[in-house]
């Protein structure tokens, strides 16, 4: 498969649909509903408007498409969604042109402007949605005959794993499913490394080696498929995939369909509960990032008298460097270098890692009153700026505490499917924590952000941030 490729499909579909749709109803608009032209019967392609919109136009479709996620989970696309969401995108975008463009018309009748909306939705809409079916339906067919298909294992070495394994073969039709091998669960299930169950899947390891088997393999889909005796793993193997990108698919009972967790997308795949991890919209997520980089910037600017005291400051308050750089884990567990101003003395951690507390005698003068307002923190605007770090997401831990926290709380794993902040719920809920306990006691606000992330959420726990900060509620 190539994604990249199948996305350069999509792009030039809606771009040409665009550009000849708008180029159709330019015509059509000046030749039987623009006064001036009526009257003085000039040809539309000479209007400088007819080649300014339909480049134009096009490419802002694009970015709309884009911010609305329409490139997202290329291959995974279905017809009858396709249509809705085409349906939904073309009457907000034509609603956008309506209003930016078409509403200064001279038109010789007030029934023209609806006529416009009309002509430019009904063209729009048809060409975009014939384009995305063909692209869709080829890919589906592909899919559907095996001709494409995405790396799948499953973990699970009995009885229950055969079974899903030969009924998603057997479907009618693929769900797209390729399997590569399997898992066990633990030593005692299944056979040796490199044997087969019931000679069709190869053992590719155990659990120890999870993430590693995945990253090798290019695995996109991960299947459950252990005994009902079992169920009490699946906490565990979810957190162990917490920082994967992999779709997660459980095998289901009765009892999973009667609550309602099951939820059927095809008519002919095998019922299967997938684990969600959609945390934001789209265009949520594009947006995030915009109000990053424009923040980030202003946060700058604004505070560049204070990282000039600050600077002066660390100079002075003791011996070192200016900055503190260190490596924190990021998203999906990536290491980056964070950036602070250095509120301890160098040899502060001569001893080993050590969390800060009320009466720290490694914090300098100097670095207290920092930490009291964060003005410590003004450098990790930089790290947002590269897109290590985000202005609202979990904080960022080094290894070394990271590893205790998951002996008491494997959970911690889902915070790096996003990535760290400046500031969080937890933060602002708990404050900074002195010990592993109280870190995990904060880590419960920070699975609820990364369950409920919306830009409503974000712009709450920056409000309350500003409060904490001009409060000097820090530490």
């Amino acid at each position: 498969m190539n994604k990249k490729l199948q996305t350069l499909k999509y792009l030039i579909a809606d771009f040409l649909s665009a550009f000849i749709s708008w180029g159709l109803f330019f015509t059509y608009r000046k030749m039987f509903l623009d006064l001036k032209f009526i009257i003085i019967k000039e040809q539309p392609f000479l209007d400088n408007n007819f080649f300014f919109g339909i480049f134009l136009i096009p490419f802002s479709w694009l970015i709309f498409y884009t911010l609305s996620g329409t490139y997202k989970s290329i291959y995974r696309k279905s017809r009858l969604k396709e249509l809705g969401q085409t349906l939904f995108q073309s009457i907000i975008g034509v609603t956008i042109i309506f209003f930016a463009i078409l509403l200064d018309d001279e038109v010789y009748s007030y029934k023209a402007y609806y006529k416009s909306f009309e002509i430019l939705f009904l063209l729009h809409f048809s060409l975009t949605f014939l384009f995305r079916l063909i692209i869709t339906s080829i890919t589906a067919h592909n899919i559907h005959n095996k001709i494409i298909g995405f790396n799948t294992i499953l973990i699970g070495s009995n009885e229950n794993s055969l079974r899903i394994y030969n009924e998603i073969e057997n479907q009618p039709k693929s769900s797209g499913n390729k399997f590569i091998g399997y898992v066990c669960v633990n030593g005692s299930n299944g056979k040796t490394e490199g044997e087969c169950i019931n000679d069709h899947l190869t053992c590719l390891g155990k659990i120890d080696n999870l993430k590693n088997i995945i990253n090798e393999n290019s695995v996109e889909e991960v299947i459950i498929a252990i005994e009902n005796s079992e169920h009490n793993k699946i906490s565990d193997l979810i957190n162990l995939l917490g920082d994967t990108e992999v779709i997660i698919k459980i095998t289901s009972d009765v009892q999973d369909i009667l609550i309602g967790s099951v939820k059927i997308t095809a008519i002919f795949n095998t019922p299967l509960i997938e684990i969600n991890y959609n945390l934001m919209p789209v265009w949520q997520q594009y947006f995030k990032r915009i109000l990053d980089i424009i923040i980030s910037i202003i946060a700058f600017i604004i505070s560049s008298p204070l990282f000039l005291l600050a600077i002066i400051g660390v100079k002075l308050s003791s011996k070192g460097p200016i900055f503190y750089k260190h490596e924190r884990i990021g998203l999906h567990g990536n290491p980056f270098m964070i950036i602070k101003f250095r509120s301890m003395y160098i040899d502060a951690e001569k001893n080993g890692p050590a969390l800060s507390s009320k009466n720290d005698n490694r914090i300098t003068n100097w670095g207290r009153k920092m930490r009291k307002y964060r003005i410590d923190e003004i450098p990790q605007f930089y790290n947002v700026l590269k897109g290590e770090m985000s202005l609202v997401g979990p904080r960022p831990e080094r290894q070394y505490y990271i590893n205790q926290i998951l002996l008491q709380a494997p959970h911690y794993k889902h915070l790096l499917k996003v990535k760290p902040g400046i500031t969080s719920w937890g933060q602002v809920k708990y404050g900074y924590a002195e010990n592993v306990s109280q870190m995990i006691e904060r880590l419960k606000y920070d699975i609820l952000y990364v369950q409920n992330m919306s830009l409503y959420i974000d712009f709450k726990i920056l409000i309350y941030t500003v409060i904490t900060v001009c409060k000097g509620g820090g530490k």
